[in-house]
């Protein structure tokens, strides 16, 4: 063989190929298309609203249903009491099951920890669709209906996939505010279905037919969406390209007590930056729903499909939040719109005591405020993981928000409203809004200071 000293190519004598011949087949190898954060996005969506879809089912039967086929024995405020106790089970066992299937992933991989998730999920939510009531089966019902719904909440937990927090690492500097509420979106979508099928059902069906048997069709498709949609996010992350870049990016699970030792003020900090959000989703979508089913005589259905669109407006601003984000940033806006929910709080007694039209304009402001707010509530604090705890970092502070802002919301507007008076809801959402402002001042303050 020849080859050059003074440059050390080979010249192609002897059958060898020379340097300019192996970068053409080097070259010519297929290589891994590069993925575009809007397909990421679709991914991201996909997952978020089905989980919303069927968030919103249990919360809507929580007030419609669940009072009267499981807690009989009960006046009806004491009974949807008990229901909403239930429904903050699954934001209880969330960061469990977090925790649970990050060990399952790292020990057997992501996509066995996908389909771990998958069954959970809907053995969980097809039980409740196929559950004896109080009548038939006595307090054994309630206990199995505690047990799905702690197995939803686990896994709900489970099904994280990573894909919010890869849209995140992939988008554009200029354009992460827009990226991050792609799928906040799912919320307000989530809710569209819920709300629409629940009426549509209720506007359709006598109260007898649909308390025996019409609750359980809502369960059913949330059912087959969860089954099609965490089908559709495993296909994703299972593919070779993603694989590449989730590893590329380090989003994979680390454990937990390395995770709470290093990272544990920005779990903090990021569970409460939100907690205006969180407080206030439930209280536009859950409590005024038992409140006027319970001292007004409103319609139901109709209140539903006022609500509806609210979530339109709501799915408006979070498009909106996306563009003022990228102009002033992520956390300047959740801290306005923190501020500006503050000032919400104090006008919920005289809206919601204000007859059809108070109760309308609290819809309507509420959702507004909540899509503004919830578009940003994701990921405005989580940058600041390093890379090697963004992926569970990301999973526990959703959880965290979620149990500390949203988890007991309904419970506790309807106990303090029945109880003290409305005016203790608006202290609630004010207490939110006030942890907001001061996990943000507290965060702008460490990064100062480091």
């Amino acid at each position: 063989m020849s080859i050059s000293r003074t440059t050390g190519r080979d010249d192609g004598q002897n059958g060898l190929p020379s340097r300019s011949m192996v970068d053409e087949i080097l070259n010519a190898r297929p290589r891994h298309p590069d993925i575009k954060p809007g397909e990421i996005a679709v991914g991201v969506v996909i997952g978020r609203a089905s989980e919303y879809f069927d968030f919103f089912v249990y919360a809507i039967a929580s007030v419609l249903v669940f009072p009267a086929v499981f807690f009989p024995f009960e006046q009806r405020l004491y009974g949807m009491l008990y229901a909403f106790l239930i429904f903050s089970f699954a934001f209880v066992a969330r960061p469990f099951g977090t925790i649970l299937f990050m060990a399952l992933q790292r020990r057997f991989g992501r996509e066995a920890k996908l389909t771990g998730a998958l069954f959970l999920l809907g053995i969980s939510t097809a039980g409740i669709a196929f559950l004896p009531t109080y009548a038939h089966l006595g307090f054994a019902s309630i206990v199995l209906l505690s047990l799905l719904r702690i197995g939803q909440g686990i896994a709900l937990g489970g099904s994280w996939d990573g894909l919010p927090s890869l849209l995140a690492l992939n988008a554009p500097p200029h354009r992460r505010g827009w990226y991050a509420m792609l799928g906040q979106l799912g919320a307000p979508l989530g809710f569209l279905f819920a709300g629409g099928l629940f009426a549509y059902l209720l506007s359709e069906l006598s109260h007898e037919s649909f308390m025996n048997w019409g609750w359980r069709y809502p369960f059913y498709v949330a059912f087959a969406i969860n089954v099609v949609a965490l089908f559709a996010r495993l296909r994703l992350v299972s593919t070779g390209e993603y694989s590449r870049l989730l590893a590329e990016r380090e989003l994979e699970p680390t454990p937990v007590g390395e995770l709470a030792r290093s990272q544990g003020r920005n779990l903090i900090i990021g569970a409460l930056a939100a907690l205006a959000s969180y407080a206030l989703f439930h209280l536009v979508t859950v409590f005024p729903l038992s409140w006027i089913s319970l001292y007004s005589t409103r319609s139901v259905s109709q209140f539903l499909t006022l609500q509806m669109f609210g979530a339109v407006l709501a799915a408006g601003g979070i498009v909106v939040s996306g563009l003022i984000a990228d102009r002033v940033g992520r956390r300047t806006t959740l801290g306005t719109l923190a501020a500006l929910i503050a000032l919400f709080s104090w006008f919920v007694p005289s809206l919601m005591n204000g007859g059809d039209a108070g109760q309308t304009a609290f819809i309507l402001v509420g959702f507004t405020l909540l899509g503004l707010s919830y578009g940003q509530a994701a990921g405005a604090v989580t940058a600041n993981f390093p890379a090697k705890y963004r992926y569970t970092g990301a999973a526990l502070t959703s959880d965290l928000a979620w149990l500390a802002g949203a988890g007991f919301a309904p419970l506790v507007a309807l106990g303090l409203s029945a109880h003290f008076g409305l005016s203790y809801v608006s202290l609630y959402l004010l207490s939110g809004a006030a942890g907001s402002l001061a996990a943000l001042s507290l965060n702008r303050a460490l990064e100062i200071r480091d």
